[in-house]
C-alpha cells in the first residue's frame, strides 16, 4: 500500500472517548504513527458498546483503528519519564484532559515544549480554558444543548431533542484535525511549533451559526438567529404511496421542471421564484407533501432523477453496508484482526498519489507498550 500524506508524522495521543480519538483515527488512516497512551484501566470507550471480546467495543475499535496502545500510569515517575522520552521524538502531542489536570501531570504546553520546542500541542476541551466555563465537564449531549441543537429540533419537530448522532464529538474532532494540520503546515514553512486549542462548545457554536446566524449577524439585527428553511415543521421526508422519499425541489430551474412534469393543481405564480418560496417555505413543503403521497417511491425517484432534481430513498444505517455506490468505490475495507475480519468504513477523502487507508485493527489495551518503549 502507498504511504498516506501523513507518513512520517508521529503523534502522541492522550485523548479518550470520541472527539480526540476520531481526530487521531483520521491521522492514522492518512499514514501517521499514532501512539495511544492509556491509563492502566484503558480508555472508557473500550467498554461502552458491543464487541467480540471485553475492552474491544465497536465504537472504540472504529475510532482507534491503526493505532498503537501504550499503557502508562502518568502519576508515577516511571510513567512520566516514559512519556517524556516519547515526546522528544514526536511531531504532535494531543490530549483531551482539562487544563489543570494535564498541568498536574507535568505535561502542559510549556512542559512539553521545553522537551521538544517544535512540537504541535493540541488541547481538546469541552470549553475553552480562556473563559469562565473552562472547568465544566462536557459531553456530546450537553454541548448539543449549549449550541442550540435541541432548540432548532423543537422548532422542526415540536419537541426539544438531540440529533441522533454524537455530532458535537465528531465535528469537534474534525476541527481538532484541521487545526492540527494547519499548525503542522505552519511548522513546515517556519520551523515553529505552537499550541492549539479546540473547544467543543466553541466549535459547535461556530458550526450552528453558519446558517442560523442569519439576520442576527447585522447591527442592528434584521431578524432572529434562525434559518427558517432548516426549521420549517414540514421539512421532513415526504410520505409516498409505499414509503418515504427525500427530495428538494429547490432552485427555479428545478421548480419549473417539477411543475411542468407533475402539474400540481396548487402551483401558481406566487411560488415561481426561489425568493417567493423562501418566504413561505413551510407552506411549500406542505403542498409538496400532498403531491408526493400520490405516487410510489420508485416512481418519484425515476421522475425526479430524470429532471435532475435531488432525490434519495430513506435508508437505514444497516443499508449503508450493502450500498451499490459505496461498494463500487471500495468504501469499506476488510481488515484481518485477532477477532476475525472487521469491515471498516474507509476514508472519505481520495488522494491520487498518497491515498489513505485503514492501517490495521484497533489495539488491545497495552499491546504495544514494550515495543514502543523499547525503541523510543
Amino acid at each position: 500500500m502507498k504511504n498516506g500524506p501523513l507518513h512520517g508524522v508521529r503523534v502522541i495521543d492522550l485523548t479518550a472517548m470520541v472527539m480526540g480519538p476520531y481526530c487521531t483515527q483520521i491521522m492514522a488512516d492518512m499514514g501517521a504513527e499514532v501512539i495511544k497512551i492509556e491509563p492502566p484501566a484503558g480508555d472508557n470507550t473500550r467498554y461502552i458498546s458491543v464487541g467480540p471480546e471485553p475492552a474491544m467495543g465497536g465504537v472504540f475499535v472504529n475510532v482507534n483503528r491503526g493505532k498503537k496502545s501504550v499503557v502508562l500510569d502518568l502519576r508515577t515517575e516511571q510513567g512520566a519519564t516514559a512519556l517524556h522520552d516519547l515526546v522528544a521524538n514526536a511531531d504532535v502531542f494531543i490530549h483531551s484532559m482539562r487544563g489543570a489536570a494535564i498541568g498536574r501531570l507535568g505535561f502542559a504546553y510549556d512542559d512539553v515544549a521545553a522537551i521538544n520546542p517544535s512540537i504541535i500541542y493540541t488541547n481538546c476541551y469541552g470549553y475553552s480554558r480562556r473563559g469562565p466555563d473552562a472547568n465544566l465537564t462536557a459531553y456530546d449531549d450537553t454541548i448539543q444543548a449549549e449550541c442550540g441543537l435541541p432548540f432548532v429540533q423543537e422548532q422542526l419537530t415540536g419537541q426539544a431533542g438531540y440529533v441522533g448522532s454524537i455530532i458535537a464529538d465528531k465535528v469537534a474532532g474534525m476541527t481538532a484535525l484541521y487545526a492540527t494540520m494547519m499548525a503542522l503546515f505552519h511548522r513546515e514553512r517556519s520551523g515553529e511549533g505552537q499550541e492549539v486549542e479546540v473547544g467543543m462548545f466553541e466549535t459547535m457554536a461556530s458550526f450552528m451559526l453558519v446558517e442560523h446566524a442569519n439576520g442576527a449577524l447585522f447591527d442592528p439585527p434584521l431578524g432572529p438567529a434562525v434559518y427558517p428553511r432548516a426549521t420549517a415543521p414540514n421539512r421532513k421526508p415526504y410520505r409516498t404511496k409505499d414509503g418515504h422519499i427525500s427530495a428538494l425541489v429547490y432552485n427555479d430551474k428545478q421548480w419549473s421542471a417539477f411543475v411542468a412534469a407533475v402539474q400540481p393543481a396548487w402551483a401558481g405564480p406566487q411560488y415561481a421564484t426561489l425568493e417567493q418560496r423562501a418566504g413561505q417555505i413551510d407552506t411549500v413543503y406542505a403542498l409538496l407533501g400532498e403531491t408526493f403521497a400520490e405516487r410510489t417511491t420508485a416512481e418519484w425517484l425515476d421522475l425526479l432523477r430524470s429532471l435532475d432534481i435531488p432525490a434519495a430513498p430513506v435508508r437505514s444505517l444497516d443499508d449503508l453496508f450493502d450500498n451499490p455506490h459505496l461498494d463500487a468505490i471500495g468504501f469499506f475495507e476488510r481488515v484481518d484482526t485477532p477477532n476475525g475480519v472487521v469491515r471498516f468504513p474507509g476514508t472519505p477523502a481520495w488522494f491520487s498519489r498518497t491515498p489513505g487507508h485503514v492501517r490495521g485493527p484497533a489495539p488491545r489495551l497495552g499491546a504495544d507498550t514494550d515495543d514502543v518503549l523499547g525503541r523510543s
